[in-house]
């Protein structure tokens, strides 16, 4: 199953169908996701989630570890026969809306993690160009900024146990606080609700996938710089 068309943006509930059937896989169908870039299979693994897919896990270091491993590989496009599936409606449970997230801000009790370079974050560089383009630079007002790439080792593998507890808890990102990761367009973020609730067992985690692509088009809501 190739994503690249679909972009970061979930679909609707009978495009994510359809995609599914054609690829050949049924709702029993055991999904390996992995990409190009560090943490894009993290990103499926939400997406496949956000749909309630049972049987998926991320291939750890991604294409580029298993490239540099001499694994098989093929160039060959690989076909399937359409197979019945039926996606459930998206788990509420798994992502967070604008409204939520400035409700949030203030809170005590709940964190804003932008996960985005420290100079998006500083609002020095932005997304400019469609489809990710963005109004304003910034964050928003409140959000810690720990870049998605710290969690990974330099061959694309995840940190450790440790070093990822150690890494989020130095920034009062703890398993007592509801936590709203976001990046620019929801894939970086996505990334990071899989390595806080899988990998750390956070058990409040919600991915803004509307991220800073939406929050920067807001004509309400206040930008921190």
């Amino acid at each position: 199953m190739n994503l690249d068309a679909m972009g970061y943006a979930p679909p609707e509930a009978i495009a994510f169908e359809q995609l599914m059937s054609k690829s050949g896989i049924t709702n029993e169908t055991t999904v390996i996701a992995y990409g190009s870039y560090p943490g894009t299979g993290a990103w499926i693994f939400w997406l496949l989630k956000l749909f309630g897919h049972e049987n998926v896990r991320v291939l750890n270091g991604g294409y580029q570890k298993w490239k540099s491993e001499g694994r098989p590989l093929t160039t060959e496009l690989s076909t399937y026969q359409p197979v019945p599936y039926s996606a459930k409606t998206p788990d509420a449970s798994l992502r967070v809306s604008h409204e939520e997230v400035q409700a949030s801000i203030g809170k005590n009790d709940c964190v804003l993690l932008d996960v985005r370079t420290p100079q998006e974050y500083r609002g020095e560089w932005f997304f400019n160009q469609p489809p990710t383009a963005t109004e304003r630079a910034g964050h928003i007002p409140g959000a810690v900024n720990i870049e998605h790439i710290l969690t990974l080792n330099n061959d694309g593998t995840f940190k450790s146990f440790n070093e990822l507890q150690a890494l989020y808890s130095s920034q009062g990102i703890t398993t007592d606080k509801e936590i709203f990761p976001y990046c620019a367009i929801g894939g970086r973020s996505g990334y990071t609700w899989f390595v806080l609730k899988y990998l750390l067992g956070y058990p409040q985690v919600r991915n803004y996938d509307g991220s800073w692509n939406e929050w920067s088009r807001l004509p309400h809501v206040a930008i921190a710089r």
